[in-house]
């Protein structure tokens, strides 16, 4: 017999509703168990597939299972998920919960979504872009050639009404069982270590007449080895069971967090365990008030995760969180007035993070971005800029219209430009290091964890370790390709593939020996001293970083030759000759320039000939002035004479001399 939760009790209003009307939006607080119950309460309803949307690779996961557990199965029957990387489905599979652009990429061999009878998109109040997208085009099929969808959409804490609003439909809330929780801020701003006040928070929760298990939030997997590490000593001497908690875990590993254990558990989480997933017997909380949010930094050159403090709402989400199964307590490891100074709720991924790989999905199965019907639309610059790259990337053509080359790119579960650096370096013979140096940027691993300057080398993408899941996939989707035998000719062509895929990231180094390079983009950087390529002369900046008050720094980067760019971008090259003013000289002269962007690859400089006569004749009268032609004190004396002769007597007609 299944376990009794809060959402069972509107689950019959959910029913007939989606069995009246197209589309519903559903209100209901985590832990209400919405992600599990409402999914199979459909298959009664619908002929075909019902999809899931979820915002994270583990709550898929996690759901899935759940979900199969309690029909009796296991993960790939009746339900099953399919998530970057990883597809863990069957010819049965009713129920998809899926994640990462799935959805999207589904879409492009089928618009029409064929035997998918619903479509539910969960967690959306977190706002990710991928939800975002799946909104407009599920809406835009319901109003169009498929009107029999079904559209659930689900959410924590959204304020629906825009939602509801949006999608013309009812609103269903569940209430959900809900604790109260003693909440308690720190007194002060904490100098020390996150990880030191966790260690001091989880000692303060777990002193001895308490019970229950502690779930601690942190930024990432990095934070959460450190937290570990601060608590080891108190948990032997407590006997607490420390657990990780996120995305990157392998599935035993994210398993055992959730299972219940005869130890007291302290659960160390990324925001998996906000909203996503479910963890029993959590009566305390301590809260770091930040978390890995998905950015867009115009140096990056690829999108990021970034540090970041958590709105109010995600805050009330993670301390409610103690207060499932019964009175809880939560720590925040910030001020009041910290908590009270930070937005409601963040701004949606839409207006804040790149787009030129949602744009190229959209492109390529045949849709405008601009004309989707969006809850909330896309900044227009920040299309264009997306617009802008896919077309120097090759990926669309003047019209926006995608390209065989882009539609080869949408294939990949990557950025436009690491799909254009795998193809580009297939087709040179060096697939294994495209495929490589793509699946580690796609995965931002490892490369930025250097702490010793490399040996010196070519390119500081050579070599790079990258998840084997990843770079499997991307081997598949490219398929078989020939090979370069000779390893300096893979390396060459490597090289050659990263600039095809960051053509607006070639640098220039200001002078021999110098770490300063100019930048084709406009300004300059400098050389980080971790990267490997230290003679270059001409580079890629893979990863530039903007740090405050220290200008920008290159991480990443890729040496390369001048005549790639000829090869490569050849309408990208400006030849220009101009006649221009030589002060050392003194002299006019004619000046050819050779550029790329703000880059001057090449300059000359002669005397003027017969086609440049007049131009430098023109330079020359506008460059001498009155006192360079005759007696400097002559001049003085006329001009005296002029200005007495001008004031006092003015009916002689003579006038004040100026330089004009």
């Amino acid at each position: 017999m299944r376990e009794p939760l809060p959402i069972d009790d509107v689950l019959p209003e959910v029913r007939l509703r989606i069995r009246e009307t197209s589309s519903l939006v559903l209100e209901a607080p985590a832990g209400a168990g919405k992600t599990t119950r409402v999914p199979p309460a459909l298959l009664d309803l619908v002929a075909g597939e019902v999809v899931i949307l979820e915002p994270r690779r583990l709550a898929a996961r996690a759901a899935a299972r759940r979900v199969a557990q309690e029909l009796g199965e296991r993960p790939g029957e009746t339900a099953g998920y399919q998530v970057r990387f990883e597809d863990v489905t069957g010819p049965r599979t009713r129920l998809r919960f899926v994640t990462e652009g799935v959805l999207t990429r589904r879409l492009l061999v089928d618009p029409l979504l064929r035997g998918v009878s619903a479509v539910v998109l969960d967690e959306f109040h977190e706002r990710h872009l991928q939800g975002d997208v799946a909104l407009a085009l599920s809406l835009q099929l319901l109003r169009g050639r498929r009107p029999d969808l079904k559209l659930i959409v689900m959410s924590a804490t959204l304020d629906s009404a825009p939602v509801a609003a949006h999608l013309g439909c009812a609103i269903v809330r569940s209430e959900g069982r809900r604790f109260e929780v003693e909440i308690e801020h720190a007194g002060r701003a904490d100098a020390r270590r996150l990880a030191d006040q966790v260690a001091a928070a989880v000692r303060k929760l777990t002193v001895p007449g308490t019970s229950g298990d502690v779930l601690v939030f942190l930024p990432g997997a990095a934070e959460i080895r450190q937290a570990g590490e601060a608590v080891a000593e108190l948990a032997t001497h407590r006997r607490l069971l420390v657990l990780p908690l996120h995305g990157d875990l392998p599935a035993e590993e994210q398993d055992r967090a959730l299972a219940p254990a005869s130890q007291r558990k302290v659960i160390l989480a990324t925001n998996v365990a906000e909203t996503s997933v479910t963890v029993p017997g959590v009566t305390a909380v301590v809260d770091s008030g930040l978390a890995r949010i998905a950015a867009h930094s115009p140096w990056s050159g690829l999108p990021s995760l970034q540090v970041a403090k958590i709105s109010r709402a995600s805050a009330a989400q993670r301390a409610g969180r103690a207060g499932r199964t019964a009175p809880g307590r939560a720590l925040r490891l910030y001020t009041r007035a910290d908590h009270d100074s930070r937005p409601e709720h963040l701004s949606p991924e839409v207006r804040r993070r790149d787009l030129s790989e949602m744009v190229l999905e959209l492109r390529a199965a045949g849709h405008d971005p601009g004309r989707l019907p969006w809850l909330d639309a896309p900044a227009p610059a920040a299309l264009e800029a997306a617009e802008t790259l896919l077309r120097r990337l090759g990926a669309v053509d003047s019209s926006g219209v995608a390209t065989e080359l882009g539609r080869q790119c949408a294939r990949f579960p990557l950025h436009p430009r690491l799909s254009r650096m795998a193809l580009e370096a297939a087709a040179r013979g060096a697939a294994r290091e495209g495929v490589s140096a793509a699946a580690a940027l796609g995965e931002q691993r490892g490369f930025r964890e250097r702490h010793s300057a490399p040996p010196t080398a070519s390119s500081d993408l050579i070599d790079l370790e990258a998840p084997e899941r990843a770079r499997a996939q991307i081997e598949r989707i490219l398929g078989p390709s020939r090979r370069e035998p000779d390893r300096d000719a893979r390396e060459e062509a490597l090289r050659m593939a990263v600039l095809a895929g960051f053509p607006d990231r070639v640098a220039r180094r200001r002078a021999p020996g110098s770490n300063e390079v100019l930048l084709a983009s406009g300004g300059s950087a400098t050389l980080s001293p971790r990267s490997a390529v230290r003679d270059a002369q001409l580079l890629v900046a893979v990863d530039v970083e903007e740090r405050r008050g220290q200008g920008r720094q290159v991480r990443l980067a890729s040496a390369i030759e001048a005549e790639w760019l000829l090869d490569l971008f050849p309408g990208e090259l400006r030849e220009s000759t101009e006649v221009v003013w030589d002060e050392a000289r003194g002299r006019a002269t004619v000046s050819s320039r050779l550029t790329y962007g703000a880059l001057v690859l090449e300059e000359s400089r002669r005397s003027p000939g017969e086609a440049e006569r007049a131009a430098a004749e023109a330079l020359l009268a506008e460059h001498l002035r009155a006192d360079q032609l005759i007696d400097p004190e002559s001049l003085r004396s006329l001009r005296a004479r002029a200005e007495l002769v001008a004031t006092h007597c003015p009916e002689a007609g003579v006038r004040a001399m100026t330089d004009g």
